[in-house]
C-alpha cells in the first residue's frame, strides 16, 4: 500500500503548480507540472512492474502448492 501512498502524494504535489499554469499563466508552472507528470509515469511503470511480478510470484506458488 505504500506504493499507492507515493503515488497519491506525488499527484497531490502537483496540484499548486496546475493551478499556476492554468488559472494564472504561469510558463514555469507548466514545466514543473511537465516534469512532475514524467515522474508520475516513471512511478506508474514502477508500480505496474511490481503488481505484474507479484501476480507471477503468486501463480508460481499456487502452482507448486
Amino acid at each position: 500500500m505504500n506504493k499507492y501512498q507515493d503515488l497519491v502524494n506525488a499527484v497531490k504535489e502537483l496540484e499548486t503548480d496546475f493551478q499556476k499554469f492554468y488559472e494564472r499563466g504561469q510558463a514555469a508552472a507548466g514545466t514543473r507540472v511537465r516534469k512532475g507528470l514524467s515522474d508520475l509515469r516513471k512511478l506508474s511503470q514502477e508500480i505496474r512492474k511490481d503488481v505484474q511480478d507479484v501476480k507471477a510470484q503468486r501463480k508460481a506458488e499456487k502452482q507448486k502448492g
